[in-house]
């Protein structure tokens, strides 16, 4: 099982990004997905999930209405679109899936101007 995280980069307040996941080794469809971030010197916390096939998704309060998760299962693939982003947003961004067994390496988000 393997998770690939990219997109994340230095962006200014008000600014978007499109973070993306590829998973591989196990049947992606099945499984649920979560985002998740981790600030220097803070514990790792939940942004957002989306259920197997999509139709499900719920967000951290932090982030509601400013980010958006979505997943093509033909691709393997599932993503966080992150608008209107703050400074406190900055983190590193990570997925896992529904039984959080696997990680993978992180992205990092810089939001400052």
């Amino acid at each position: 099982v393997q998770f690939v995280e990219s997109g994340g980069g230095l962006v200014q307040p008000g600014g978007s990004l499109r973070l993306s996941c590829v998973a591989s080794g196990f049947t992606f469809s099945s499984f649920g997905m979560r985002w998740y971030r981790q600030a220097p010197g803070k514990e790792r916390e939940f942004v957002a999930r989306i259920d197997y096939g999509g139709a499900i998704k719920n967000y951290a309060d932090s982030v509601k209405g400013r980010f958006a998760v979505s997943r093509d299962n033909s691709k393997n693939t599932v993503y966080l679109q992150m608008n209107s982003l703050k400074p406190e947003d900055t983190a590193a961004y990570f997925c896992t899936r529904s039984n959080h067994d696997y990680w993978g390496q992180g992205t990092q988000v810089t939001v400052s101007s």
